[in-house]
């Protein structure tokens, strides 16, 4: 049991378990270190085996975590939401574990705008902003109640 199972209510708890089961996010390794119940969202990747061909961390996998710890912040309200538009500033090469910080900035009727920071041992490498959009009603998401669908 993680601790934001105490303070989540179940329907986001099950999105946000949607989000982390999905098949790249496993593949990627990535792992949901906290969630507070302020809305500070903490994942972790270990970069080591995706090493790009200057030595540092692939921007690519940089991304992809900064993105999820965005998916997974952004989704902690009652709407559920998705990307409308994101963009990441590499700050220096990361190479073992790195941790995404996701923090809300703004917020209106139908969007919100989050941060996210990354680091590699505890130094700040790239910063990333994502811009979410409120479903607002609209149908529930296509990722499968079973994932991976059988």
């Amino acid at each position: 049991m993680h601790e934001w199972e105490t303070f989540l209510p179940e329907e986001i708890r099950e999105r946000l378990d949607r989000i982390n089961n999905v098949q790249l996010v496993l593949s990627m390794g990535m792992r949901t270190e906290s969630i507070s119940p302020e809305g500070e969202v903490r994942v972790s990747m270990d970069a080591s085996d995706k090493i790009n061909a200057l030595g540092g961390a692939h921007g690519g996998a940089v991304f992809i975590l900064a993105d999820q710890a965005f998916a997974l912040a952004c989704n902690l309200g009652k709407e559920p939401q998705v990307a409308l538009c994101a963009n990441i500033n590499f700050i220096k090469a990361g190479k073992g574990r790195l941790e995404a910080v996701a923090r809300k900035l703004s917020e209106t009727r139908k969007t919100s705008v989050y941060e996210v920071k990354v680091f590699d041992a505890g130094e700040i490498i790239a910063i990333f902003q994502g811009t979410g959009y409120k479903l607002n009603g609209a149908p529930k998401a296509a990722i499968p109640e079973e994932y991976p669908p059988k």
